[in-house]
């Protein structure tokens, strides 16, 4: 019996007012569907604890009830410790507060690795970082079948390195890198391992002290959350930084030390019915099996017509392509495709420059993402209709 057959997929979708229109979604990567618990839970914070911390009063009282739920939460969600979790507005912010955080000490010639298969918020950050600071900034070449490239990463460290910036997965083409070994380089030479996790826990369970992660940056848009990030940044590393914020008293955790302002406390409490939710369903593990049948049908009924990039196989991928339709501009395509009842969305980069400039996708082309609440009946349809295309 395959996972398909095994996964509650009639439980999963009673619980999305959104599936309920006719709609197939398969436009995940770039944000997926929401669970209506998880907007009951944003408008029941926002009418019932409407609060900051620290009062002596009901509604103070729940919102530090939401934060630390959320901070074991997230926590469990990573295999990591509470007090190493912090919240922001999106991983890309945190990226850029984060990485000026672990720099302040480094010198002008020291030098930073990013990795061209890496949407550019794990890339810019770090190039805005090393025009301020004068530091040598390398890239991790991929090879023509989307892979990482190991031998040029080795061919670029040294002791000087101080961080290796790169993806657990890509979001356009899906392909996975080895984060445990490219950790391990990392750590050869005394750098930090820095990992953009927002596309690979979508998919697939994390436990960061098995990839040898120093940081991991999530969007929990990409899993049925509401529009937050969240990072992890272990303690011993931490700890030993100095970070950019007002002067508060202070804090218990060495995650909150990392957080500036208010706390979005109405979608930390989306985030907990988010878990609570990933959890009711079997967890991300019995999702990662279910998506990968689901993308298993896509790739044996593929039209002929439909050319997709990268590995041609599900090993060492997500359920995430990116393709384009013979003789079809992909703007073109998304836009009949959407008239025919299904989501996709074309574009040229996909904010994912080296992997655009290596590969070439044409002048635009489609991303198609499975998501667990994604049937095999509409995968059937989004084949017969990019079928129907050319």
């Amino acid at each position: 019996m395959s996972a398909t057959d095994t996964f509650d997929i009639a439980d999963v979708r009673t619980r999305f007012t959104s599936l309920s229109r006719g709609f197939a979604f398969f436009d995940g990567p770039g944000g997926s569907q929401t669970p209506d618990a998880v907007g009951a839970a944003i408008a029941a914070t926002t009418r019932d604890a409407s609060a900051n911390l620290g009062a002596p009063y009901a509604t103070s009282r729940r919102v530090t009830a939401i934060l630390e739920e959320a901070e074991r939460g997230a926590a469990a969600f990573v295999g990591a410790s509470p007090g190493e979790i912090t919240f922001g507005m999106n991983m890309t912010s945190l990226n850029f507060a984060l990485s000026r955080t672990a720099a302040r000490t480094w010198q002008a010639g020291d030098r930073v690795i990013v990795s061209a298969l890496d949407h550019d918020a794990n890339v810019a950050p770090w190039i805005e970082l090393a025009h301020d600071h004068q530091l040598d900034l390398q890239t991790i070449a991929i090879k023509a079948d989307t892979t990482l490239d190991l031998d040029d990463l080795r061919a670029k460290l040294d002791d000087r390195t101080r961080v290796v910036a790169f993806t657990a997965a890509s979001n356009a083409v899906g392909t996975k890198t080895p984060v445990r070994e490219i950790s391990d380089l990392a750590h050869s030479v005394g750098a930090l391992s820095w990992v953009d996790g927002v596309h690979f826990a979508a998919h697939e369970p994390v436990d960061v002290d098995a990839l040898g992660a120093d940081a991991l940056l999530c969007s929990t848009y990409k899993f049925c959350g509401p529009h937050l990030g969240f990072a992890y940044v272990r303690a011993e590393v931490a700890e030993t930084w100095r970070p950019y914020k007002v002067r508060p008293l202070p804090t218990p955790t060495t995650g909150r030390k990392m957080s500036t302002g208010t706390f979005p406390f109405e979608a930390l409490a989306g985030l907990n019915a988010t878990f609570a939710y990933l959890d009711e369903i079997g967890g991300m593990a019995a999702i990662g099996a279910y998506e990968r049948g689901l993308a298993e049908r896509f790739l044996a009924t593929l039209p002929s017509t439909v050319v997709h990039y990268g590995l041609p196989h599900l090993e060492g991928r997500l359920p995430t392509f990116v393709a384009n339709v013979e003789g079809v501009p992909a703007d073109i395509a998304s836009e009949r495709l959407a008239e025919r009842g299904v989501g996709v969305w074309s574009s040229d980069t996909w904010y994912s420059l080296g992997l655009y400039e290596t590969l070439g996708f044409g002048e635009r082309s489609l991303r198609i993402g499975m998501s667990h609440y994604n049937t095999v009946e509409e995968v059937d349809l989004l084949v017969a209709e990019l079928g129907r295309l050319s």
